[in-house]
């Protein structure tokens, strides 16, 4: 089984760029290296039935924040209003930066 190399981190606004949810903006919960995955705040809700449990003592219908592909996402520059790449640069010292392909600014 393949690890993919994915560059957006716990943290990043992101962009929706295919998909029913084209065009919403989120932070990345979580990465999956395994699956090529992120999941997305707020993003990729889908309704799951429960039975009464520990989290939901009620039990009942609970929507919940499934992974999404992490090609149908861009790191979201708000500077340009837009989906950008990462690129990266080595800064003196040995360690490598990451940048908005599209700008040049750096990603904080």
């Amino acid at each position: 089984m393949d690890i993919y190399k994915i560059r957006l981190k716990k943290g990043d606004l992101v962009i929706v760029r295919a998909g029913k949810d084209k065009g919403k903006t989120g932070k990345v919960l979580n990465t999956y290296p395994k699956t090529n995955k992120v999941t997305v705040e707020g993003i990729n809700l889908a309704k799951r039935h429960t039975k009464p449990n520990r989290e939901h003592p009620q039990g009942g219908i609970v929507e919940l924040t499934r992974p999404i592909l992490v090609s149908k996402v861009g790191i979201y520059d708000k500077e340009l209003k837009k989906a950008s790449r990462i690129s990266y640069r080595s800064v003196t010292g040995g360690e490598k930066k990451r940048y908005y392909q599209a700008s040049g600014k750096e990603i904080k």
